[in-house]
């Protein structure tokens, strides 16, 4: 990618970050720098390099990794350099790490260092679960997003819808783009990073949004003229504050059961048991209710239905 676009696409997102920041939390700390930025600084030349050795969107790749590792924060990537969150499956020769999941302690790869995972990564999607992938343009990410889900890769329900966001809030698709790019078409992606309004969402039939960084419960009520308790009622959020990065916020109430194709559902590294009823779009209540004596951690199973 021409060194000068890239840095035209960083400058966008530290501005962008930072005005987000002020003005939908003013409570946020501006001294420490955005690790999301961060992370897209450090490893956008390897998601580029990816996509032109195996043709996978380099938006895609970073999006992922920014997702599975928590820009590059979560115990996976500081303690394995795993950051797209591979499990070992029965042909992995190498490290391992332990990590609650799907299930709890399931089996993750561990890398002696990013590139090796990055390379991983790509060789993973090579296989023939995700063949059909490869017939779609490299600039078609929503595509991407959507079949990485279809095939198979996450179990959560609005995986490709996280991906998305991620990739339009950081204008990650510039990264999928040959090196020669018009100035028009560099003060588009610009402009279209600085909006900051969130694409509406449906899943179950309700209507949610995909939680930036810096996002409140106040600042999203303020952009779709709601109630600030409404909005905190209908996500089970007790006060207001900055909400878990890459979370559903539903603008709807949510439903009294689990959806029908799920009856269960593990809390994973880093999660709540708010975080599997925003995941499935289910009332707080209804899952404590099902789940009397649940301990609110990692590995903890939950029942999402009742038996029939």
């Amino acid at each position: 990618m021409n060194r000068f676009l890239k840095f035209l696409i960083l400058s966008a997102i530290a501005f962008s970050y930072g005005f987000a920041s002020g003005a939908g939390n003013s409570s946020r700390s501006n001294a420490g720098a955005d690790p999301y930025s961060t992370y897209i600084e450090k490893y956008s030349s390897m998601a580029v390099e990816q996509q032109q050795k195996h043709g996978i969107p380099a938006s895609i790749t970073l999006a992922q990794g920014l997702l599975e590792s928590a820009a590059g924060r979560s115990t996976l990537a500081t303690r394995g350099n795993n950051h797209f969150g591979i499990k070992c499956h029965n042909t992995w020769p190498g490290d391992t790490l332990l990590r609650d999941d799907d299930a709890a302690n399931e089996c993750f790869r561990a890398y002696p260092d990013a590139l090796q995972s990055f390379d991983d990564h790509s060789l993973f999607l090579k296989k023939k679960r995700y063949e059909r992938l490869f017939s779609l343009s490299p600039t078609d990410y929503k595509g991407w997003a959507t079949g990485l889900k279809q095939c198979g890769y996450a179990t959560d329900p609005n995986y490709a819808s996280r991906l998305i966001a991620i990739i339009e809030r950081y204008a990650l698709y510039n990264f999928d783009l040959d090196t020669e790019v018009v100035a028009e078409e560099t003060a588009g992606f610009i402009a279209q990073l600085l909006r900051t309004s969130h694409p509406v969402r449906r899943y179950r039939g309700l209507h949610y949004v995909i939680a930036a960084p810096g996002d409140t419960y106040s600042s999203i009520a303020a952009e779709f003229n709601l109630d600030p308790e409404k909005l905190r009622l209908y996500n089970d959020a007790e006060a207001d504050g900055p909400i878990k990065d890459w979370e559903e916020v539903y603008l709807e109430m949510k439903k009294d059961t689990g959806p029908e194709d799920v009856s269960k559902a593990t809390i994973g590294q880093d999660e709540t048991i708010h975080s599997v009823a925003q995941r499935f779009g289910v009332k707080m209540e209804y899952i404590l209710a099902l789940n009397p004596k649940a301990k609110d951690k990692p590995g903890e199973r939950l029942r999402l239905r009742q038996n029939k």
